[in-house]
């Protein structure tokens, strides 16, 4: 309720300039006015709103707009400064059109169901359009065994870049308790030596990489997952095929203009 009554009385002062005896068109002075002006002119807004009650509603509209622009513009400022670590961090596997035109670039856990339901939707966006890019970014959130996992997926790219995609693949369809030995079952499973494969994931060098994809996304405003960076935009949270590829579309009008 609260909240509410702050969004009307903000959407009630956005209002002002659009009544017939407002203070633009007037030329009132508020500062100049005595304590009878002042509650006369109150009347005049009070009485036009309750005559007009749909203008709230349009000024909150407008509000959210303008709140949501700001955002994206906050957020394409964000991508930009963080491109180099983004798009060419030199560690995160790259899928898709490795030379597409725009980049999906994806945060994701693999203990994480909306992860897995995500999933199908990336792969359709990817045969939809063989002009994207893909770059997965392991960001382990939901525990030890999601920590275990994304190490041992790091350690799985390091060791044989062609075995990844698969193994990413089967990690996000695996339905159940993915624990760190089921995780390393399903590499095992897809041909890697898990000696070697234990080993690497372990390594400092992973927990370097792990320790960069936390940090870059605590800067972009990433606390959750899925998270996709398209083009410019920050999408935080699950989100389907479709609206996946409008995105796209605008990363690519954006672009030529």
């Amino acid at each position: 309720m609260k909240r509410l009554t702050a969004s009307l009385a903000v959407a009630a002062a956005i209002t002002l300039p659009a009544l017939p005896a407002s203070a633009q068109e007037a030329g009132l002075d508020f500062r100049g006015m005595n304590v009878e002006e002042r509650a006369a002119f109150g009347e005049a807004v009070r009485a036009y709103l309750l005559e007009n009650p749909e203008v709230i509603y349009d000024a909150i509209r407008i509000l959210e707009q303008r709140r949501n622009a700001a955002a994206a513009s906050a957020d394409r400022d964000l991508v930009i400064a963080h491109s180099g670590a983004l798009f060419d961090d030199g560690h995160s596997w790259v899928g898709g059109n490795p030379d597409g035109d725009v980049t999906i670039v994806e945060f994701s856990d693999y203990r994480c169901g909306y992860c897995k339901r995500a999933h199908p939707h990336v792969q359709a966006v990817l045969e939809a359009d063989p002009n994207v890019r893909l770059i997965v970014k392991e960001f382990p959130i939901l525990g030890p065994d999601s920590v275990a996992a994304a190490r041992m997926a790091m350690a799985a790219l390091e060791l044989d870049p062609e075995k990844y995609e698969d193994l990413n693949h089967e990690l996000m369809e695996f339905q159940g308790n993915l624990t760190e030995a089921a995780a390393y079952r399903i590499a095992a499973d897809a041909g890697y030596d898990l000696t070697e494969l234990k080993e690497r994931a372990a390594s400092e060098a992973v927990t370097e990489k792990i320790g960069a994809n936390h940090e870059l996304a605590d800067a972009l405003g990433i606390q959750g997952t899925p998270s996709f960076i398209i083009g410019g935009e920050i999408v935080r949270g699950y989100v389907e095929a479709d609206a996946m590829l409008a995105a796209v579309d605008r990363a690519r009008a954006s672009a030529a203009n």
